[in-house]
């Protein structure tokens, strides 16, 4: 078995980059000349994933024009919000185009090199219905932070900045069953954070995969510039 289909949330402003990078959607800016997504669809196209669905809003018209239907070998298609709908609408309206039982979900602006294959067998060892994949940081004070127990059940989730020293991290990537996430009623607009994760986890099985493979936010501008290095070694 393979991930087949992947969800990327690339809808956002760039808010916090607007001093180093201004006039394009976030998932757009540029690394090394080379906008960031191409990078996140490269690794994925590694991976054997072949349909990715990207959520699009702002300044959507960039990405659509740049990626088109396809890129190497994946097939794109487009969920368009004609207005933010937050992580879970985006998630919640991507789904709609895929046919797979299950999809892979990243932020779009975050890059971490994750192991899909060990996802799947994790996913499919705990019989889990939402994987997280964490990140163990040495100083968590300016992430949110996920508790998990001996099994990797989700066992919490503490608020940005509410604590310091070493913890996991949410990794902005999530492998979802489609199935049980549909299930729910949801309104148009909600965050897949904090109006399901937080207020699910106590009650189903949500697991989190600890990856300690190369992590780097790029809304962050320290970040976005520290990728303008790091990011000569990744193929894209």
């Amino acid at each position: 078995m393979f991930i087949k289909d992947a969800i990327i949330l690339a809808g956002g402003f760039g808010t916090r980059l607007q001093d180093v990078v201004s006039d394009v959607p976030k998932a757009m800016a540029p690394i090394n000349e080379i906008p960031f997504l191409e990078y996140q669809l490269t690794f994925l196209s590694y991976w054997g994933i072949r349909n990715v669905v990207l959520s699009v809003g702002y300044k959507k018209e960039m990405i659509m024009d740049y990626f088109g239907s396809y890129f190497k070998d994946l097939k794109i298609s487009y969920a368009i919000e004609d207005e933010p709908l937050g992580t879970g609408g985006a998630i919640k309206k991507s789904l709609q185009f895929v046919t797979a039982r299950n999809a892979l979900v990243l932020n779009g602006d975050t890059y971490f090199r994750v192991s899909f294959d060990k996802l799947l067998m994790i996913y499919q060892i705990k019989k889990s219905k939402i994987m997280l994949i964490l990140k163990e940081m040495q100083n968590v004070e300016r992430y949110g932070t996920v508790t998990i127990d001996y099994n990797g059940k989700v066992t919490g989730f503490s608020e940005k900045g509410s604590l310091k020293g070493k913890g996991f991290i949410n990794g902005g990537v999530y492998y979802i069953n489609k199935a049980f996430f549909e299930s729910f009623d949801f309104p148009e607009k909600f965050s897949f954070e904090k109006d399901f994760l937080e207020k699910y986890f106590i009650n189903y099985n949500f697991h989190g995969m600890v990856c300690n493979q190369y992590f780097l936010d790029i809304g962050i501008p320290g970040d976005f510039k520290k990728a303008q290095d790091d990011f000569t070694e990744f193929e894209h």
